[in-house]
């Protein structure tokens, strides 16, 4: 069977192919396994999210020790999307390369788009009402309830600038973990691919907007539960974090990382 299917890892110019190939097959779903597909990777970045925010709830561990191992129990959620299978709009930005090479057209790519994100946004957003509702922000003496609604404060709080170049960043690390997940035969492969970059753009701080669609409603419903005089989380504060973050991880995505591939491994001579 080896030497049918091979044990090596696809070359970087076959996995432009694939990748080219996959994103053709994306952008022609029907709308309704592309939706539900959507929903459940909202759902599965919320679940990293949650695993990230029970590390960050422990404020005994030092702040390189908390920020690295946070990110890389965050790495979760897109292992689930990449090996369980979900259509997660930041690792779709690749869709791009089709695009670049004429597979598909400017309608298709943006209907992809605009559904994708607006599924994982009632997924993620989904997850947040059960678990708010589940009693899970009360662990930890409320430590978990509470480091939420820190972190979703910091978010609103960015400058718009410095939200779209977190984007940017953030996208680049997570389509070059889609991208080496798609180099690999194995789950193992996909999993070791997917760990190191997510845990770096985590660990970075940068910005991931599908992320970003949990935190804010959960932070929001505990808020809402809690008579409290801190700053308000509020959804103009969403808004106001989500236009510049995917706006950044668009760019960061597609441009940085699907063109840039396009245009070395797919670009046909005149």
């Amino acid at each position: 069977m080896s030497e049918l299917f091979g044990l090596d890892a696809y070359a970087p110019r076959e996995v432009a192919q694939r990748v080219e190939t996959v994103g053709v097959a994306k952008a022609r779903m029907a709308t309704l396994p592309l939706c539900l597909l959507g929903v459940l990777a909202g759902a599965f970045i919320g679940l990293g999210t949650l695993f990230f925010v029970i590390v960050k709830s422990d404020l005994t561990l030092g702040f390189a020790t908390g920020q690295v191992l946070g990110g890389a129990v965050f790495s979760l959620g897109l292992l689930l999307v990449v090996v369980a299978g979900a259509e997660l709009f930041t690792g779709n930005n690749l869709l791009a390369m089709a695009w670049a090479d004429r597979q598909i057209t400017t309608r298709e790519l943006m209907r992809n788009w605009l559904l994708v994100c607006a599924a994982n946004f009632v997924g993620a957003a989904a997850l947040a009402v059960l678990v708010h509702a589940s009693g899970h922000t009360g662990m930890n003496g409320g430590a978990i309830g509470q480091q939420v609604v820190r972190i979703a404060l910091a978010k609103q709080a960015l400058p718009w600038q410095e939200a779209f170049v977190r984007g940017m960043l953030c996208n680049v690390l997570v389509c070059l973990a889609v991208w080496m997940a798609m180099a690999g035969r194995s789950v193992v492969d996909k999993a070791v691919a997917v760990v190191f970059p997510v845990t770096t753009f985590v660990a970075a701080g940068f910005e991931h907007s599908i992320a970003n669609m949990y935190l804010f409603p959960l932070a929001m419903m505990i808020q809402a539960s809690e008579a409290t005089n801190a700053p308000s989380v509020t959804w103009t504060g969403l808004a106001g974090n989500l236009l510049p973050v995917i706006a950044g991880n668009l760019l960061g995505g597609s441009v940085l990382v699907g063109l840039a591939y396009h245009v070395v491994y797919r670009r046909r001579a005149p």
